[in-house]
């Protein structure tokens, strides 16, 4: 690396540090300034080193680490008024913070929800399938109504009193035969389904009917 390159490192890691003051890695400064700057960590780690030496920032070793931070001397010394002020400072914009984050949230939601939601153009097309819908039930209806051969409610409650009938009938028929075949049963040495073969009877099973429901 050539020294005008290994300059301008150094230059953008100091001001870097003097603006940010506070303490860095040299892996952090790589980190956070080689996207930007495109210089590798062996020119950060070099920049370092040689602003350490010229005085012109700080080094702190903590075991094997090394952290650099800005040289305290060129700030001007704060007072406890100006502390308190910077702390209400502090207060005031960690609440306005938290105000934009709580209004950041709901308006994610509302977005999330928005997205999720039929666009414009998809309710148009919506209404008009709901519309055509509508209008082929209503022609339906006028069909239906104009017709003549409507069933009478008499006639259609007469149908169904005799279904009611003839399936009370059914069932009351079944289980007579069924009583009936479970007193020859007991005496009869075969299964169920061999005598109903040799008498000829059929069940509603063999034919795979059921009894309705009244």
């Amino acid at each position: 690396m050539n020294k005008q390159k290994e300059s301008a490192a150094a230059s953008v890691i100091l001001k870097y540090l003097n603006d940010q003051n506070r303490p860095y890695s040299a892996q952090d400064v790589f980190g956070n300034l080689q996207r930007e700057y495109g210089f590798g960590k062996t020119a950060a780690v070099k920049a370092l080193e040689q602003l350490t030496q010229d005085g012109k920032i700080k080094e702190k070793v903590y075991g094997k680490q090394k952290i650099y931070f800005a040289d305290q001397s060129q700030f001007a010394a704060v007072g406890e008024t100006d502390l308190k002020t910077l702390d209400s400072e502090i207060s005031e914009l960690s609440e306005k913070f938290q105000n934009v984050q709580q209004c950041c949230r709901q308006m994610e939601a509302e977005l999330k929800e928005l997205n999720s939601s039929m666009t414009t153009e998809e309710v148009s097309l919506e209404i008009t399938a709901l519309n055509q819908e509508c209008a082929s039930h209503q022609e339906r209806l006028e069909k239906i109504k104009s017709a003549t051969n409507h069933v009478a409610p008499e006639d259609k409650e007469k149908v169904y009193n005799e279904r009611k009938f003839y399936v009370k009938e059914w069932k009351r028929r079944k289980r007579m035969v069924c009583d009936l075949t479970d007193a020859v049963l007991e005496g009869y040495p075969k299964s169920r389904k061999q005598f109903y073969e040799e008498i000829g009877i059929e069940t509603d099973e063999d034919h795979m009917v059921t009894v309705p429901d009244l």
